[in-house]
């Protein structure tokens, strides 16, 4: 093999018509490992996130590209072709690529991909081992199908925000998309089942992912506590809702996490504030108790922590074997040795700037492991190439370039 180790899903392809960041997070992470996935731009403007800026990347000469910071977090590892899926022609290449790809990727509004003659009946039709998965806010039914679907708009109507922020404070949304993250990794689980059920019988299927299901589904214990409790899970700020005590305290010179997580460590954490009749105390031996009298307890603990400032108490805490953590920032996080040392950033060679640092993947596998990072494409920078792969002559090429349709 040359030296060069293999990949997970080499060999996959995967047809991606998809945009902003939902999709795109699920098909870099194909990308990542090892299926060649074929981004479908529009001519002339692309993904939408390539103008979400600034920040954008800039050349070797120091003057910005058309390529935006948000564009370059979740297009790695894939080949743009650009196409015009409105006109007849360009409809054309998509179906001949589908016929040639085993999954298609599209996140566009409900009834639009049928509409250029698309959609996965039709498609599925002329290639029954494709797996075809359609994201989209609302999922394909329900009486909000036809509604675009947005990050925030789903943070705040999946209930997110509601137990997001300061207890006395606004709602919050989270400071990235998660609903969009959260739907695009599951969407790569259900592709990844998909193609596992595909290489068994030979059958593709369909697939409908929602940006609120995801949110929904993600809201964990929160949900459970609702659904078993019958309590609406109040805003907690830094602090969680079933474990006591387990959030950011303030110290001297900033803010730690204390993250205590069962009865024995509790135990040790008096100790370390030299305040072993508090584990014995009736109110807060259980972390049952604990929650319940965490308004009487986190006073008591605040006070002692204010007493030293972060770099002390995050070694007594991990020298007492406590949960802890700094508060960092993301300079402080790009810079730290564990985040540097799991590969968490990579550099790869850009033909404008010369070398492009990215976010790296953070799966890890022994015998397919991810390869270093391509960088994101250029607009249109594989059009040709991947039109030849596909069967198009140089001439056709040209006369779909000439008409428009790429």
């Amino acid at each position: 093999m040359n030296g060069i180790a293999p990949r997970a899903l080499a060999g996959v392809r995967v047809l991606d018509l998809t945009r902003v960041l939902a999709g795109p997070w699920s098909t870099q992470v194909l990308a990542d490992l090892g299926a060649d996935v074929i981004k479908v731009e529009r001519p002339g403007r692309g993904d939408d996130t390539r103008g979400w800026g600034p920040p954008f990347l800039r050349d070797a000469a120091g003057n910005e590209t058309a390529e935006s910071a948000y564009f370059l977090c979740a297009n790695r590892n894939k080949r743009s072709l650009t196409v015009d899926i409105s006109t007849d022609d360009g409809q054309a290449i998509i179906r001949r690529l589908a016929m040639q790809s085993d999954v298609l990727v599209e996140n566009f509004k409900v009834g639009d991909m049928a509409r250029y003659g698309l959609d996965a009946a039709t498609l599925r039709a002329a290639n029954p081992r494709l797996v075809y998965c359609s994201i989209t806010g609302f999922g394909q039914d329900g009486p909000y199908a036809q509604r675009a679907g947005y990050d925030f708009a789903v943070q705040g109507l999946g209930g997110l925000m509601s137990v997001t922020g300061a207890a006395e404070g606004e709602p919050q949304k989270v400071g990235v998309a998660v609903a969009d993250l959260f739907t695009g990794l599951y969407a790569t689980v259900a592709i990844l089942a998909a193609l596992r059920h595909r290489d068994t019988t030979g059958e593709g299927q369909v697939i409908d992912m929602a940006l609120l299901d995801a949110q929904v589904a993600m809201l964990a214990n929160l949900g459970s506590h609702y659904l078993v409790g019958g309590e609406v899970p109040p805003r907690q700020g830094n602090a969680h809702a079933n474990i006591v005590p387990y959030q950011v305290f303030a110290v001297a010179d900033g803010h730690i996490i204390v993250a205590v997580g069962n009865d024995r460590q509790f135990a040790r954490l008096c100790d370390l504030l030299d305040e072993p009749a508090l584990a014995a105390d009736a109110r807060f031996t259980t972390n049952a108790e604990r929650v319940r009298c965490r308004d009487v307890l986190v006073p008591m603990l605040q006070a002692h922590f204010l007493q030293r400032d972060r770099r002390a108490w995050l070694s007594l805490l991990e020298a007492a074997g406590i949960p802890c953590g700094p508060v960092n920032d993301l300079a402080d996080v790009f810079a730290d040795p564990q985040v540097r040392a799991r590969g968490m950033v990579v550099e790869v060679p850009h033909s404008h700037a010369g070398t492009l640092p990215l976010v790296g993947s953070p799966i890890k596998l022994s015998v397919t492991p991810v390869q270093p990072s391509r960088a994101p494409p250029m607009l249109g920078q594989h059009t040709d190439n991947v039109l030849r792969e596909a069967g198009y002559g140089d001439d056709e090429i040209a006369a779909l370039r000439s008409g428009g349709a790429i």
